[in-house]
């Protein structure tokens, strides 16, 4: 099973000022979260930048995570990923924290597909970029299910790397965000398009559905 990870950049800011969450409470989570992945056999999908999923990525290799997988969109010419070598290069205890690079184009591209190179997308927070990875994800898989008339498109056809297919299920770590839940129009659009949600109120819950889910 592969998860694709997304969530806020700017660690301070979402957790420690809006959530009101200290680092040491943050840091528990986050070990917690990492040892139940690590358990569950499951390989990471990030992309390699400041912020909540690589810092749980490292805790994963720490503990002994099997794989990360780096989503680098390579190929854009608009922005580029010069902020992002030194992430790409990240070592823990000596080796490399990314084992493998994903190619996902420009930044454009990127933002649509990010959250379809799992089987399933696991998010850690709301924010401007998370949310727009996480909306563009069901509206993919919208077209990938054939919900709209007139577009016939398959996953591989949009990037071979991409995982998520029928049972795809999209996991909210409700303790990082601050109304717990999506939005009810998020909701109703997930259960529209057949995607599963689910709400993890703890990592021992995370560890349940982890466990439906494989």
């Amino acid at each position: 099973m592969r998860l694709s990870l997304i969530g806020p950049g700017d660690i301070e800011y979402h957790y420690n000022k809006l959530l009101k969450i200290d680092n040491n409470t943050l840091n528990n989570h986050l070990d917690k979260i990492a040892q139940l992945l690590v358990n569950a056999n499951a390989e990471l999908e990030i992309l390699p930048d400041r912020g909540v999923s690589t810092e749980l990525a490292k805790l994963y290799k720490k503990k002994g995570g099997k794989k990360v997988i780096g989503a680098v969109p390579k190929s854009d010419t608009t922005f580029g990923i010069e902020h992002l070598k030194p992430y790409i290069n990240e070592k823990v205890n000596g080796k490399p924290l990314i084992d493998e690079i994903i190619d996902t184009g420009d930044w454009f591209k990127h933002d649509l597909i990010k959250g379809l190179l799992g089987n399933h997308l696991l998010c850690l927070g709301s924010s401007p970029g998370s949310n727009g990875e996480r909306h563009y994800a069901v509206y993919l898989y919208k077209l990938m299910q054939r919900f709209k008339e007139g577009v016939e498109i398959s996953g591989k056809r949009i990037h071979p790397e991409i995982r998520a297919g029928k049972n795809f299920s999209i996991i909210a770590y409700s303790p990082f965000f601050l109304d717990k839940k999506l939005p009810r129009e998020d909701e109703a659009y997930c259960e529209k398009f057949g995607i599963n949600l689910y709400y993890a109120k703890s990592p021992k819950e995370l560890e349940s559905i982890l466990k439906e889910l494989s």
